[in-house]
């Protein structure tokens, strides 16, 4: 009975140890289970981290070789578009066209300067619309006919396009029929208007194996692949990985089949190009009809997630193995209490650690940090502290930041540290103080105050101050501009105003409210144009929409009404004004009054048609009555010469009708100057020119004059190149001029003297003629004037001159021929008669060979 009893008392007293050790079993196997099944989440949370850091990966190298591929072709469309609006492109063309040069050297060489710093271009040639190659920038490629139906319809003016993608490596490919090559090109169309109906085509190859190779360099590192196609999915390039061929469709990858055109953008795990599974990110141009797919097998992709599996493995072991070994110390406490020990040692070694990186971090701010206590004094500062003082850091402990600042100031900086003010909110306030480099400064201060553990009490404040001393002067100088501007503004005598895009003002000037009559009060806010009639308001409607369009500057001019009541004839000018983010704030809008200018221009041209009138009325006059002056002239010459060949031996006689004969001719000749002077200045009469010799012309006038010289024992000194004079003139009015100056000059010059007449071609491609004689010259005041009607010089005006009509009928000829004539004085050489020279000039070439002499003069 005994036994049985102690054995009883045994097992009585293992129980609770056997619960126990059940117990710490029983969380052993539980910690185990969680430790597995924890592990389990983290590997399918990291699995899941792989594949979506894989898609962000392939999601950025997308939008990389997006961005870049895009810019390649932008770059080529805008050589293109320079190449287009290029005002040197006619030139080339009419340079080739001039030349007859077959092979276009001129635009080649242009095109091929377009090519410069473009990788991405194989060549540049300019087609006529039957597809004849005019020129390009690849040799013998000029005068090939290509097949445009391969390249698909023409781009809009102003605009291009890319077409597909076709065999071959340049314009010699294009042609009607099957081409087989192992490269392929790129088409990028541009329109040419040159003018005049006559449109050309741009067209630039390029080279897919170029964009091939941005793809393969950018995934050297991603060991994926990258495709290039157009939007409807054929593909144009891709990295050496992908099977297919460049041309081929990928209408069946889900990109194009489930994606597009709904999303320009994704990712996605699953079918893609290349066999098997994989991590497939798109992006479509932003510009282009091109989409960008990179693909990076799945399995390469959660290479690092199986490595990592290893790793779980390892840890899962090892965690079993700690719950085992844990559990092991669990029953043995003395060995746990000594484990504990040790954790929390290392614990506080870690704090510390931690404590002193955030020192170090408060040092390195570039802002003021510091701690005070609950007076306010400081208790620590970071290296930021020799921006606010001299004094070295560990002299700055006990403190007060208020005594630092301007007297003024000291107050606002008082109160950030009373404790009696909000404890869950931030205390801010601005402060001034003089730095250690002797310049008044601005802070801004943020101080928070410091509880105690339990909120039974404040401990203390921490708080940083950042430098807004450049931050305040960029602010004042920025109030200052605006205060000069809008003084500029209002001081301006122009009336100036400003509406937003929405068209309602935004600001007026005191000019324009004196103008308007309407106060700025009334006006802002209101709707432009709202006080003007609809028909003048759609006018300024349709400026502002044109200028908001195309930007710039525009200037126009339309009437406005006063404050009268009266229109003024204004010119407006408006310029977009640009807002903070690039967009348009507005219009700014100047009028300026120029009703007098106007009425200024309509009395000119009025009293220019009155005096046109008046000399239309005058040549007219002058034209009637010499007519009416000839008749009775003829018949007095004729009855003169009748009573000379009468009067026989009567010498009285004979010598009163030879003095009839010559008033009558000096009659007859000043009639004739009139007609002619009438004749040039109306609007009938042409002349008729041709080409001539001026040689031959000169040399007829001398011949005729040759008697009238010999009587008065002159000189003559005629001098003229040996090559043709070759000019455009009226043969009978040129030698008329040159008949009229060497008359004068024989007139005014003494008996024995000299002439000299010199023809020859001058350096600014004209023909100059020069009369000089040994008369008594022209006063320098009257060089012009004697090309007026009627006008004689002083030196002259003995009985020898003529009517004053002569150098006027030169000079009204010479004009009409696009020439000019003028007279100056010989170099005085000490004699008693230096001379004069008059100087013709005409033109080697003429527009016509009938020019109506009123549209010439």
């Amino acid at each position: 009975m005994g036994t049985r009893s102690s054995t009883t008392t045994i097992q009585t007293h293992d129980r609770p140890a056997q619960r126990q050790r059940l117990r710490v079993y029983l969380s052993a196997g539980l910690l185990s289970l969680a430790l597995l099944l924890a592990l389990a989440v983290l590997a399918w949370y990291e699995r899941n981290e792989a594949l979506s850091a894989a898609r962000a990966r392939a999601e950025l190298m997308s939008r990389v070789l997006e961005d870049q591929i895009t810019r390649a072709v932008e770059a080529a469309s805008l050589s293109l578009r320079v190449l287009a609006e290029s005002p040197s492109l006619p030139n080339w063309l009419s340079a080739d066209a001039a030349s007859g040069s077959g092979d276009a050297i001129t635009t080649q060489t242009g095109l091929r300067q377009a090519l410069q710093g473009q990788t991405v271009l194989r060549s540049v040639a300019l087609l006529t619309p039957q597809g004849r190659v005019l020129a390009s920038s690849e040799a013998g490629e000029a005068g090939l006919q290509v097949d445009l139906s391969l390249l698909g319809n023409w781009p809009s003016e102003g605009s291009d396009r890319l077409g597909r993608l076709l065999p071959g490596r340049g314009v010699r490919d294009l042609h009607a029929g099957p081409v087989t090559s192992p490269v392929s090109m790129l088409p990028l169309l541009r329109p040419l208007n040159l003018g005049g109906g006559r449109r050309l085509l741009l067209l630039a190859m390029i080279n897919p194996d170029t964009l091939a190779n941005y793809q393969s360099q950018a995934l050297a590192d991603l060991q994926g692949a990258a495709l290039l196609s157009s939007f409807d999915g054929q593909l144009l390039a891709s990295s050496e990985s992908v099977p297919q061929a460049p041309g081929s469709r990928l209408s069946a990858h889900p990109v194009f089949s489930d994606w597009l055109p709904a999303t320009e953008f994704g990712s996605y795990v699953g079918a893609g190009a290349v066999a098997g599974s994989q991590v497939v990110a798109f992006r479509a141009s932003r510009t282009r009809p091109l989409v960008l797919l990179v693909e990076q097998p799945v399995d390469l992709a959660l290479q690092g997630w199986r490595d990592m599996l290893h790793v779980l493995l390892g840890i899962a072991v090892a965690g079993i193995l700690l719950i085992a070994g844990t559990t092991w110390v669990v029953l043995r406490s003395l060995s746990n209490s000594a484990r504990g020990r040790a954790a929390l040692s290392r614990a506080h070694e870690r704090v510390a650690a931690r404590e002193q990186e955030l020192r170090v971090l408060l040092r390195s701010l570039q802002e003021f940090v510091f701690r005070t206590d609950a007076s306010g004094a400081i208790s620590f500062v970071n290296a930021r502290w020799a921006s606010l003082s001299a004094l070295p850091s560990r002299d700055a402990q006990g403190l007060f930041l208020a005594d630092l600042v301007v007297p003024e100031h000291r107050a606002r900086v008082q109160a950030l540290f009373d404790p009696r003010g909000p404890l869950e909110e931030a205390r801010t306030a601005q402060f001034a103080l003089l730095a250690p480099d002797g310049r008044m400064r601005r802070f801004e201060m943020s101080v928070l105050p410091l509880q105690e553990v339990r909120g039974q009490g404040l401990t203390g404040f921490a708080g940083s101050a950042v430098d807004v001393t450049e931050r305040c002067e960029a602010q004042q100088s920025l109030q200052h501009q605006l205060a000069f501007s809008a003084l500029l503004q209002e001081m301006s005598p122009l009336p100036v105003s400003m509406f937003d895009v929405a068209g309602h003002y935004v600001t007026v000037n005191q000019a324009w409210e004196e103008f308007t009559g309407r106060s700025r009060f009334a006006t802002i806010g209101q709707a432009v144009g709202g006080f003007m009639p609809r028909a003048e308001c759609s006018v300024h409607e349709e400026q502002d929409a044109r200028l908001l369009r195309e930007g710039g500057r525009i200037r126009y001019e339309t009437q406005i009404k006063h404050r009268d009541g009266s229109l003024r004839d204004m010119l407006i000018t408006k310029v977009r004004v640009p807002d903070q983010n690039g967009g348009v704030a507005g219009i700014l809008c100047t009028l300026e009054d120029v009703s007098e200018f106007r009425a200024a221009e309509r009395a000119t041209r009025e009293a220019r048609d009155v005096a046109q009138e008046a000399s239309r009325a005058k040549s007219e006059f002058v034209a009637n009555i010499s007519h009416e002056l000839r008749t009775p002239l003829q018949s007095i010459l004729g009855f003169s010469e009748l009573g000379l060949a009468r009067s026989g031996e009567q010498a009285k006689l004979g010598g009163m009708f030879q003095d009839i004969q010559q008033a009558g001719q000096r009659m007859l000749a000043l009639v004739n100057d009139l007609l002619d002077v009438s004749k040039i200045e109306s609007s009938v009469g042409t002349f008729d020119l041709e080409r001539c010799d001026l040689r031959g012309l000169i040399q007829g006038v001398m011949r005729e004059l040759e008697p009238l010289m010999a009587r008065r024992t002159l000189r003559l000194s005629l001098r003229q190149p040996a090559t043709p004079l070759a000019a455009k003139v009226d043969p009978l009015r040129f030698q008329q001029v040159i008949r009229n100056v060497m008359a004068n000059a024989i007139k005014f010059s003494p008996e024995g003297g000299a002439l000299d007449v010199r023809a020859a071609l001058a350096p600014q491609g004209e023909v100059h003629i020069s009369v000089a004689d040994q008369g008594p010259g022209i006063p320098p005041k009257e060089l012009e004037k004697i090309f007026d009607a009627f006008v004689q010089s002083s030196q002259t005006k003995d009985g020898s001159g003529g009517t004053g009509l002569g150098l006027a009928i030169c000079r009204k000829i010479i004009e009409i021929h696009g020439g000019r004539i003028y007279a100056e004085n010989r170099v005085d050489d000490g004699s008693d008669n230096p001379g004069a020279i008059f100087h013709i000039y005409l033109p080697l070439r003429q527009a016509g060979d009938s020019q109506l002499m009123s549209s010439l003069d």
